[in-house]
């Protein structure tokens, strides 16, 4: 079996506020260590327009989907990067954390002004002959509230699923909240998905400034993970993010298998 390495990447949103750790400065380490490591998956958050163009001019072995989150489409996106010699896209969708989440920029009453995405796509695996969901998501950075409201909408979303209702599902993405934290309790007691990333200590650290374990790769049982690792990439200072990637090899059961 072959596994699928997938990494979960808060790129963070580049308005050259960052100093030394401005975009522009952490190109080329996010370049060589993508170069080296070979994901087969990234699902990164916080990808401004101009970055999600950087993306798939850089990337070029692989697919690029999502959508900017206001109401023409611009601002920040959820990106999924898929190789494009592996996966085939069965289907795609960006909705938004909100009672209308087929509304372009609405958002829960009481969040911030920023609207929340998710970006979903089925993906057909041609060297497993095996399919799965995929789902990559940012939550509410200020709002305990909207993030509950928006991972439970998430969860009932995937319990009412009708196409393709048997296969693997992993959600990805920045959740903006601590393992321990009440919005979190759904998911991690839910008794359906395991965090596959619960070993790795913290994932935001605001250029080695804080230590917080926001950062998440869940998985249901029929998906067995062999490894995690986070990119701590740090070079005089400089950073890939503000938030470390998270890496899990995975493989799927055969619950996946629609050869």
């Amino acid at each position: 079996m072959e596994g699928i390495k997938l990494v979960t990447f808060n790129i963070r949103c580049d308005y050259e506020q960052d100093g030394i750790n401005n975009f522009a400065f952490r190109k080329p380490m996010i370049v060589e260590k993508i170069s080296s490591e070979k994901p087969d998956i990234i699902c990164f958050q916080e990808v401004l327009p101009h970055v999600a163009v950087w993306i798939k001019e850089t990337l070029s072995d692989y697919y690029v989907v999502g959508c900017g989150r206001s109401e023409d489409f611009t601002d920040e996106q959820e990106s999924i990067a898929f190789k494009k010699d592996r996966f085939n896209l069965v289907s795609m969708e960006t909705y938004w954390m909100s009672e209308t989440p087929y509304v372009p920029a609405s958002r829960y009453k009481k969040q911030s002004t920023c609207p929340r995405v998710t970006t979903e796509v089925v993906l057909y695996d041609m060297a497993e002959k095996k399919m799965f969901r995929l789902l990559n998501t940012h939550l509410d950075h200020e709002g305990s509230e909207a993030r509950l409201l928006g991972l439970n909408q998430l969860l009932r979303k995937l319990e009412a699923e009708k196409a393709f209702s048997d296969i693997p599902v992993i959600i990805t993405g920045d959740f903006n909240a601590e393992p321990d934290s009440e919005e979190m309790k759904s998911i991690i007691t839910s008794g359906k998905y395991q965090d596959l990333t619960k070993d790795i200590d913290f994932t935001f650290h605001d250029y080695g400034k804080e230590k917080e374990k926001i950062d998440y790769i869940f998985a249901t049982k029929d998906v067995f993970c062999k490894s995690t690792a986070k990119w701590a990439e740090e070079r005089d200072g400089v950073f890939l993010s503000d938030h470390y990637p998270t890496e899990a090899v995975i493989y799927l059961s055969e619950g996946g298998n629609h050869g």
